[in-house]
């Protein structure tokens, strides 16, 4: 299958005493390949998927590195090595779990239709679309375009909301109508509120089924639900301690994912996509050894 979207370098700055403004803190520091599609793409493979991540990084050593990460996490690579550096996310986490990221989309706004070209598409695969590739004027051809590609290969197609704000300011007519009619849509419970203009979950993931033939809604400590067919399931989330809900629900996403392309029921498909996310939050950083890696 193919994953369209960003690839970042996270720098995961846990504070680890007092925080001193304007001053020196005592933190722990690390680096590692994040961002949703990458996220989502190492939690495929993880699953024992085939994947290939498509995605735009600077030519450095940041981006480079990356790759090198990606492929021992087992994750393909099909990158455009762009002119601006590679995207760069500071996540910052305060003692009490509060947490404030910095972004940098850096050489992501530089993912272009043509860098779609020479990739061996797979005649009936699978393509998940990270929503930040629509919802940026920027990178939003190169979405569109590889809706395209996929549906022409008669490739099934998956597509995540990414980000509340940013889709409320896109407006959820529009986000709808770029993505077309999915197989399966992925979004948080804020994020399915503006898509279905303000209904709770549950009501949102029905609402939502006549853009997609299959909706799943993540709800937090709340777990999650999925839409599809005349049924509704639910499953709740695992009981872990908290160290960084980083790549959580995008851990859930390719967790869920791959265990649907293989036909697995929708229930057991929550419940590895559940695990996955527990995973996950239990770490400092997405793609972190002992989260989602192999």
């Amino acid at each position: 299958m193919v994953v369209v979207g960003d690839l970042m370098v996270d720098v995961v700055v846990r504070i680890t005493g007092t925080h001193h403004p304007r001053s020196d803190t005592r933190a722990q520091i690390s680096m590692h390949p994040g961002g949703a599609a990458t996220n989502q793409a190492v939690a495929l493979a993880t699953s024992g998927a085939v994947v290939t991540l498509v995605a735009s990084v600077g030519d450095d050593s940041t981006g480079r590195s990356a790759a090198v990460e990606l492929d021992r996490l087992g994750v393909a690579c099909h990158l455009n090595y762009g002119r601006g550096a590679t995207g760069t996310v500071v996540a910052i986490i305060e003692p009490d779990g509060d947490r404030s990221m910095l972004t940098d989309r850096g050489a992501n706004l530089e993912l272009h239709p043509r860098w779609l070209a020479d990739l061996k598409w797979p005649h009936g695969g699978h393509l998940h679309l990270s929503g930040y590739t629509l919802l940026d004027d920027a990178t939003r051809p190169a979405g569109l375009a590889a809706l395209d590609v996929a549906r022409q290969r008669q490739m099934t197609v998956s597509a995540d909301t990414a980000a509340a704000g940013l889709l409320a300011e896109l407006g959820p007519e529009r986000y709808l109508e770029y993505v077309g009619q999915l197989d399966l849509l992925f979004a948080n419970a804020e994020e399915a509120a503006v898509l279905s203009g303000g209904l709770d979950p549950a009501d949102a993931a029905v609402a939502l089924r006549e853009h997609a033939a299959e909706v799943v809604i993540t709800m937090g400590a709340s777990g999650a639900l999925v839409a599809v067919g005349e049924d509704l399931v639910h499953a709740p989330a695992r009981e872990v301690a908290v160290a960084d809900t980083t790549g959580a629900g995008d851990a859930h996403t390719g967790a869920y994912l791959a265990a649907r392309l293989r036909d697995l029921d929708p229930e057991t498909a929550l419940s590895a996509a559940a695990a996955a996310a527990a995973q996950a939050v239990g770490v400092t950083g997405a793609n972190r050894p002992g989260a989602t890696s192999r």
